[in-house]
């Protein structure tokens, strides 16, 4: 599949002809245009290049438009949006109208300015009709306007002719200015893809291209440079701006042979990455693919639009014929220029030009907005589907808790917490048990293993250890019963590690999974936003489900359950609830059940083939508060399409009935073309208004300041860097 961008592409309906006649080529299969993106994709079926051949034909079409090699790398400001040549020309004619009207007397001559005026304002949109007629496309904006304004001279109303092509061109300025300014927004977020990628080769370093990065190549990230494709870190911490991939702006310190995503930006010093993947296959790849395609997966809404003004535009057209010829005939004294004047303002008011560029545009600025939100939502059409759900799943593990075991609590007998922690981390330190790996953390200090003079693993009850000529007994219940040791009575429902320290009970340790800080507010938030129910399934044991959903207000939960299960209980409640339903997992054990569900949401699996091909919706920053926000924004998209609908009907609906009424003049029929249309336009822009301004970023990272490497805190007092360092939000922030 080849993608190229075009330029000067404004007009979603002409880029639905483009689609279209591109299509009916036998050198071409396949063909997609992405009137959002302004992404043309194809498959050839010829080998000689055929992009001429293809400019050409959209240029039958859409004269301006020609295809681009170098993409637009930045946001745009409203005077380099604006096409000032058009500009100008409009001036120019609105000028010689003005001259005409109020000082040229003589008749004849004053008829030839009125022409120059009409022709040099006019001429691009009359080409136009006349090439679309000539290739059998008539009903567009281009004829309409065409045959109302030749319609207004013949009338003798000169002023009106050239202000409905003034007022035209002046609206289609602004509608190339508004629908270029959210262009750019979305083409901002595909900006990720890294340039170059600096590849280690012996004692030297190339510069490659990211597709020839190979699998267990050496890169050199510098500081300012993207990560090109997916790696471990070689080098010791380093800082990185994820925002590009997670929406989060704060910086993320990665630990050496911890994974860096490309797509990351390098914020501190060089550093060296081992690849681990392909670019095709990378998060930069993936997230490029799903922001191009999502645009492609059109709403119903969208659909609708889209043959409403097939079947529209001629209804109309056969309208204003009838409202010129039939009255005249049989209405007494009826004058038939009267009438004819008002089928021509009919013809103005019924361009659907506005539904059919506002509509698309509403749902791909929504798609815009989730994404800047760490959010990738595949479709338009799972934009709309994120309105209409009323259940919500979710698994439990790395979803509505962090997947990490914890130490919680530790409770001691008879000696220290720090010493028990200590004899426990000891006789855990060999094992690879996640829970003993949480204990080994938690104590946070080197294990002199000259200590330890015996081990033993217990299968099944814990560990037996001799540790400073002590014996250390670490595990469940049945290992101290086991050994016949006596023990409180411990009202803990969950992972609890019990120590015995020479036959003697010594204390015990909760370890736990700990919840996101997050899922109370999002569970919380979700009943506002008109969740009928909320439900939890884990394979976890039923103490620990039940003691995470009790805090977090979870409806219902159901425990202990299979993958396969986990599907079958899905099903189970979809089909009880006869609601549409969404599932939250992690992308892999919950893969099945992600594919099955109405709504699919998979938590930071971006790096995960199968989550993005299993679920609708994919949360790249891990932050389950995106599920909420991405509502919110699929809600206020929703009532947005409408309120454009309805303004838009309403309006055209209005005017056709007054135009047809001789209540209206062209300027109002241009008004209810022309001015609803940019209003509509930007009515839908204010759903990327929903994401607030950058925040500021700390210049601690992890609560932590590295006083070598940042310069700024360098510079600070001592009091000052201790305060920074110390407190969780930091003293000091820079842009």
């Amino acid at each position: 599949m080849q993608k190229v961008k075009l330029q000067n592409l404004d007009c979603a309906n002409c880029a639905g002809k483009i689609e279209k006649r591109l299509n009916e080529l036998d050198e071409l299969n396949n063909v997609k245009l992405n009137f959002s993106t302004s992404t043309l994709s194809f498959e050839q079926t010829v080998e000689e290049n055929i992009l001429d051949k293809i400019e050409k034909e959209i240029q039958k079409i859409e004269r301006e438009v020609v295809i681009v090699k170098d993409n637009i790398k930045q946001q745009r400001g409203f005077w380099q949006l604006l096409d000032k040549k058009l500009l100008v020309i409009t001036i120019i004619s609105l000028v010689l109208t003005y001259i005409s009207y109020n000082y040229i007397k003589n008749e004849t001559l004053q008829l030839v300015v009125y022409l120059l005026a009409y022709f040099l304002v006019g001429w691009d949109v009359l080409y136009k009709a006349i090439r679309n007629l000539t290739n059998g496309k008539v009903f567009d904006e281009h004829f309409l306007m065409g045959i109302a304004t030749i319609g207004a001279f013949a009338l003798g109303e000169y002023v009106e002719g050239i202000a409905v092509m003034i007022f035209y061109q002046v609206g289609e300025m602004f509608q190339a200015v508004a629908v270029n300014n959210s262009r750019d927004s979305i083409n901002s977020l595909l900006d990720i893809k890294p340039e170059f990628a600096n590849v280690k080769v012996e004692d030297s370093i190339i510069q490659k291209a990211p597709e020839d990065v190979k699998i267990g190549d050496t890169i050199l990230v510098k500081a300012g440079e993207k990560v090109p494709v997916d790696g471990v870190l070689l080098s010791t911490n380093s800082s990185f701006d994820t925002s590009a991939i997670t929406g989060e702006f704060k910086p993320k310190s990665i630990k050496k042979e911890q994974e860096v995503l490309s797509g990351f930006i390098n914020t501190s010093k060089a550093c060296y990455i081992k690849v681990t993947s392909l670019y095709k296959d990378s998060t930069v790849a993936k997230i490029i693919e799903l922001i191009e395609n999502a645009s492609s997966r059109k709403a119903k809404a969208e659909k609708f639009i889209t043959k409403f003004a097939t079947v529209y535009t001629p209804i109309v057209v056969v309208l204003a014929a009838l409202l010129a010829v039939i009255p005249p005939l049989l209405i007494e004294n009826a004058q038939f220029a009267d009438w004819v004047e008002r089928a021509l303002i009919f013809l103005v008011i019924s361009c659907p030009c506005a539904l059919v560029v506002s509509i698309p545009l509403s749902f791909f600025s929504a798609i815009g907005a989730v994404s800047k939100r760490g959010v990738l939502v595949k479709g338009a059409n799972y934009i709309e589907k994120l309105t209409e759900i009323q259940n919500i799943i979710f698994d439990k593990t790395g979803t509505l808790t962090h997947g990490v075991f914890e130490v919680t609590k530790i409770n001691s007998k008879d000696i220290s917490k720090e010493e028990l922690l200590k004899f426990a981390a000891y006789a855990e330190s060999f094992s690879t048990h996640p829970i003993a790996k949480s204990i080994v953390k938690a104590f946070d200090k080197t294990i002199d293993s000259k200590l330890i003079s015996e081990h033993e693993e217990l299968s099944g009850l814990g560990v037996k250890a001799t540790i400073e000529n002590k014996e250390i007994l670490v595990g469940n219940k049945k290992l101290l019963n086991n050994f016949n040791i006596t023990y409180d009575e411990i009202n803990e429902d969950l992972n609890v590690v019990f120590i015995a320290i020479d036959s003697k009970f010594a204390g015990y340790i909760v370890v736990s999974d700990i919840i996101k800080v997050e899922a109370k507010e999002v569970i919380s938030e979700l009943k506002t936003l008109n969740i009928h129910k909320t439900y939890m399934l884990t394979g976890d044991k039923k103490e620990v489900a039940l003691n995470v959903a009790n805090q977090l207000g979870i409806d219902e939960v159901k425990y202990e359950l299979l993958p396969q299960e986990k599907l079958t209980n899905f099903e189970a409640i979809k089909k009880q609830t006869n609601k549409v339903t969404a599932f939250v997992g992690d992308g892999i054990n919950d893969a099945p059940t992600l594919a099955n569900s109405d709504v699919g949401f998979a938590m930071g699996g971006v790096g995960s083939d199968l989550a993005v091909k299993s679920a609708d919706v994919v949360i790249l920053n891990d932050n389950i508060k995106s599920i909420s926000d991405a509502i919110k924004i699929a809600k206020k998209t929703k009532v947005i399409v409408y309120q454009n609908i309805i303004f838009i009907m309403a309006i055209k609906i209005a005017f056709l009935a007054l135009g047809a009424g001789a209540m209206i003049s062209m300027k109002e029929a241009i008004f209810a073309d022309v001015g609803v249309a940019l209003l509509a336009i930007f009515n839908s822009m204010r759903i990327l208004k929903t994401i607030k301004d950058k925040p500021k970023q700390s210049i601690c990272e992890d609560n932590s300041c590295n006083l070598q490497e940042n310069q700024e805190i360098k510079n600070f007092t001592t009091k000052q860097q201790n305060n920074c360092c110390n407190d969780t939000n930091c003293c000091s922030t820079k842009n």
